[in-house]
């Protein structure tokens, strides 16, 4: 499958070496582009009555999805067909996979908690969520920290990684256009209560399916597989997120672990449900431990889509 192939090839890539810092100061980033379309139409359309925004905000995520699979559509075009064709589609899906990322900005988190630095820990994992990180003592961070680990996993490599898979090189780029439409407009606030309607229900669309592989990924490379699938059989439907709650909750099994809980977000608490209640919560040292599962799961994921190259 050449699709597997050149899925195969972003992701190593991206994990050998992300994406330069000098190559996004010269050109920036395709998620960075997107965000500038986005920005540029919500500023134009995002006004008027509810039923208004919710029409231009449709139109919004219709013409960002337009922009970034319209060009990925004519270069698989233009390029070759076979092995060739399927690395070069590769090249250009690195830049969509998130993979180290991901690691750098947790092991930011883990480094400085394991010396004691709540603060620069809370810095850290600011990056990483959108809750206030000036409320959130030593087990908070760590949890926030391997809740968007969870989570990110899904959204940033297993996602666009499938879509790249099924659809090739245009899956991806649509993929990634709706998830960045989501991040930026699909929010449940009085801006974006009905402009950003569509893009956050697409979103819950086409994560459905790489949720659920990331919880299953994470549960079997895990020391613990019965367990962490028991419990995210037992708790994904309780989290606040369709998706969100099948890799968290995974992990959470996985960690022996709970995870999830009340949170606040400004001068907002949300009594959210734990997931693994029972369990204790995690230490600066389990950080570590859901990082090394993490690798785990990568050199999984690389190995199946190995072998459906092979195939």
């Amino acid at each position: 499958m050449t699709g597997a192939l050149a899925m195969l090839v972003a992701l190593v890539l991206d994990a050998l070496i992300g994406w330069p810092d000098g190559l996004f100061k010269r050109i920036g980033h395709p998620v960075t582009w997107l965000g500038r379309v986005i920005g540029a139409l919500e500023t134009r359309l995002n006004d008027g009555s509810a039923k208004r925004r919710l029409i231009m905000g449709a139109l919004t995520s219709l013409l960002t999805i337009a922009c970034a699979t319209i060009p990925a559509i004519l270069i698989v075009g233009l390029v070759p067909s076979g092995w060739e064709g399927a690395i070069l589609a590769g090249v250009l899906a690195w830049p969509l996979v998130a993979a180290r990322s991901m690691h750098s900005h947790v092991s930011a988190v883990a480094r400085p908690l394991a010396q004691g630095d709540l603060a620069a820990a809370r810095f850290a994992v600011s990056m990483i969520v959108g809750r206030d990180p000036s409320q959130l003592d030593e087990p908070a961070v760590a949890r926030a920290a391997l809740e968007s680990l969870a989570e990110n996993t899904s959204d940033g490599i297993v996602a666009p990684l499938f879509w790249g898979l099924v659809f090739g090189l245009p899956g991806i780029a649509a993929y990634k256009a709706i998830n960045t439409l989501d991040s930026m407009i699909g929010h449940r606030n009085d801006r974006y209560e009905y402009f950003g309607k569509f893009a956050a229900r697409l979103d819950d669309v086409v994560n459905l399916i790489p949720a659920r592989l990331t919880g299953v990924l994470f549960a079997l490379t895990s020391a613990r597989p019965i367990s962490a699938l028991r419990q995210m059989a037992k708790d994904a439907s309780q989290h606040r997120s369709p998706n969100a709650g099948w890799p968290e909750a995974a992990l959470a099994g996985a960690l022996n672990l709970r995870l999830s809980g009340p949170r606040s977000y400004g001068d907002t608490v949300l009594s959210e449900p734990w997931v693994n209640g029972a369990a204790p919560d995690p230490s600066p040292s389990d950080l570590h431990r859901g990082l090394r599962l993490y690798l785990r799961a990568m050199v999984a994921l690389a190995a199946c889509l190995g072998i459906l190259a092979l195939i």
